[in-house]
């Protein structure tokens, strides 16, 4: 069987470094089996990748990646509190897409980070979700991603 870890290499994947939070917050915490991953913004390096609205000054198929770094940081947030080889089910995603007027295509966008998890878990990467449009994220960023993870306790 494939780990996360190996999945992740064969989609040339790398983790990167947990984003260090922007406010009062922990990346992720530990309530019995579920792991919460607090909101992950694009970043990479330590930079935001893009700002503004989508539908604006980002395309939906910009954002669609964007939200993929998300979800790449949101594992990332969960390897480093439990490791990734411990998770169970992917439970619950979050996806919020600063919207310029009369954008609708949140759900498309989202599926970045719906479609990386399931990449890297298979049929315990299915989830359920909410795509949702809101006027500003935290920088400016396009996207932001959040989830609740199953994990096996030891």
């Amino acid at each position: 069987m494939t780990t996360p870890h190996e999945r992740l290499a064969e989609l040339g994947l790398t983790l990167p470094e947990v984003v260090p939070p922007v406010a009062a917050y922990v990346p992720a915490v530990q309530s019995g089996v579920y792991v919460y991953v607090s909101g992950q913004l694009p970043i990479a390096g330590g930079e935001l990748l893009a700002k503004g609205k989508v539908g604006a000054d980002v395309t939906a198929e910009e954002a669609r990646d964007l939200a993929r770094q998300c979800g790449l940081n949101v594992l990332a947030a969960i390897d480093a509190l439990v490791g990734l080889e411990y998770v169970v089910k992917v439970v619950k995603v979050v996806g919020f897409v600063a919207s310029a007027p009369g954008f609708t295509g949140q759900p498309t966008v989202v599926n970045g980070a719906s479609e990386l998890f399931g990449e890297v878990f298979g049929e315990a990467g299915r989830h359920a979700r909410s795509a949702v449009g809101v006027a500003e994220l935290p920088l400016n960023a396009p996207v932001e991603v959040e989830a609740i993870v199953e994990v096996a306790t030891a």
